[in-house]
């Protein structure tokens, strides 16, 4: 990592940590970028972003632990996924960059195909009996029975 990332990467942790926003603090008094920001814009996008992850989080807490490690897991992945298409979708409404729209895209469509998957996975994994604790399980595929 370069210095000039590392200090980047640095002040936004320091603003996150104080509850102070956003990176372009971190940038300091000597933005290099020549474009004018819509402050009511990146507001929007703010208050959503802060939204869908605070959405994300009580989702990804609401069922609580099962006691089956393949189950919690999946119930909270499950949450966690769409919360990355749901802050996908928010840069492709307020985003500019061609780059990060794109990469957006292929979040979305992939982590839907992952949501599906593990919706159906664990539907499944609900539906079996409880397995012995002293069960152990066997080394397989990842979306294997």
């Amino acid at each position: 990592m370069t210095p000039a990332r590392l200090r980047v990467v640095i002040a936004a942790a320091s603003s996150i940590a104080l509850g102070v926003g956003g990176i372009a603090a971190a940038d300091g008094p000597h933005r290099h970028d020549h474009h004018a920001i819509d402050a009511a814009a990146e507001s929007a996008f703010q208050r959503e972003m802060d939204a869908s992850m605070a959405t994300m989080m009580e989702a990804m807490h609401a069922p609580g632990y099962s006691g089956d490690a393949d189950a919690d897991f999946l119930a909270m992945m499950v949450p966690h996924h769409q919360g990355a298409v749901d802050m996908a979708r928010l840069v492709l409404q307020h985003g500019r960059d061609p780059a990060t729209r794109q990469l957006a895209e292929e979040i979305i469509a992939g982590q839907t195909v992952e949501i599906d998957s593990m919706q159906r996975r664990l539907a499944l994994l609900q539906q079996r009996p409880a397995r012995p604790s002293a069960d152990f399980p066997s080394l397989g595929g990842t979306r294997g029975p």
